[in-house]
């Protein structure tokens, strides 16, 4: 019998990938598991607990998308056009739709956000089958699967009694209750998991091999989005499960693909140099975190004023009233994010050259 764990298609290295890509999920749930009370009933998340996933996770990751794009000169002269224009469109459409409604403003940029996060999962699924020889009805399981993996919590989110938690505010997503579709929908989840499983099962049986990460990246999509949006009905366990499992990896996968061109290459940008050279993920993290700071700081001195001890550097700034003001600076300020999910759609297809 072929040895399992033989020709597996890491990213990097097996331990990286394993430690900084496949466990977020696991480790998170774990977590999560260990310490059921405090994430199902915590009225609000720990300032510390806040300040790491927020600030050093959520939106640092965000920012990362820098080192693919504008930190790259070679990848930014050559979409000179597209580099330019989604962040002007972005802004421009943010200002109209938060001058009409702020609440249609948050609910299309979480919806957006959701599109980005099940994008990124099944990007991964398709990163660890790249090498595989599966007929289409194996990919077909697979593409189903991880979307379903995805799917099916939002669902849930949508047709079941409240939640209490949000992706952005209160409200930006939709609400429909309906207990046949719920249920209908839940016996499709469990069929799917169950041909999943069975398609597994027989590749092993023939083939005497399976697809590690790849395994790992779905299960661990399955755990995650069930557990943090189902089966637990806290902030705090929706927050750690959906950050984790999603900005960690997402910042490694920079890391690792912009780290293997500059071992090729030599590179003149200092930022990118020192964020991967020797010693480098030092850098790398501290510019995450401090974009992530500064922009956390705009927001809270600027609108939410609700973490002054953490962004004490921004209490000085006048809390923003006026609907005008904040139809310009509310898409101003998330114009990083916003740029993030449209721009991920792009820079990871082998055309546009990234």
């Amino acid at each position: 019998m072929a040895d399992l764990n033989s020709n597996q298609p890491w990213l990097n290295s097996r331990v990286s990938d394993v430690v900084f890509i496949l466990s977020p999920p696991f480790f998170s749930l774990l977590l999560v598991l260990l310490f059921p009370s405090q994430f199902q009933n915590s009225a609000g998340i720990p300032l510390a607990y806040w300040v790491f996933l927020i600030v050093f996770i959520d939106v640092a990751h965000v920012y990362s998308t820098l080192y693919r794009t504008y930190f790259n000169l070679g990848n930014f002269k050559k979409q000179y056009t597209l580099l330019v224009a989604i962040p002007v469109a972005c802004y421009a459409t943010g200002v109209m739709i938060y001058h009409f409604d702020a609440l249609w403003f948050w609910r299309i940029l979480a919806y957006l956000a959701v599109y980005h996060f099940i994008r990124q999962q099944y990007g991964f699924m398709r990163l660890y089958s790249r090498n595989e020889k599966a007929s289409p009805v194996q990919q077909l399981i697979d593409k189903v699967a991880i979307y379903t993996a995805t799917l099916y919590p939002l669902l849930f989110w949508h047709l079941s009694t409240a939640r209490h938690f949000n992706w952005f505010i209160e409200g930006d997503f939709f609400s429909f209750k309906n207990d046949a579709l719920l249920k209908g929908s839940g016996m499709v989840y469990l069929a799917i998991i169950a041909i999943y499983i069975i398609k597994e099962l027989s590749v092993v049986i023939k083939q005497k091999w399976v697809n590690i990460p790849r395994n790992l990246i779905v299960v661990g999509t399955f755990l995650s989005w069930y557990f943090g949006i189902v089966y637990f009905n806290g902030d705090m366990a929706f927050t750690t499960l959906n950050v984790v499992s999603h900005g960690i990896p997402y910042m490694a996968l920079i890391w690792f693909f912009e780290k293997k061109k500059l071992d090729k290459t030599t590179v003149k940008n200092k930022i990118i140099a020192l964020s991967f050279g020797k010693s480098g993920i030092f850098y790398f993290l501290f510019i995450l975190i401090l974009f992530a700071y500064l922009e956390e700081g705009l927001w809270d001195g600027l609108v939410w004023k609700e973490h002054q001890a953490v962004f004490k550097p921004f209490t000085t700034l006048p809390q923003i009233t006026s609907s005008e003001l904040l139809s310009l600076l509310v898409p101003l300020l998330a114009l990083p994010q916003a740029t993030h999910y449209v721009l991920d759609g792009f820079i990871w297809k082998a055309k546009n050259k990234f």
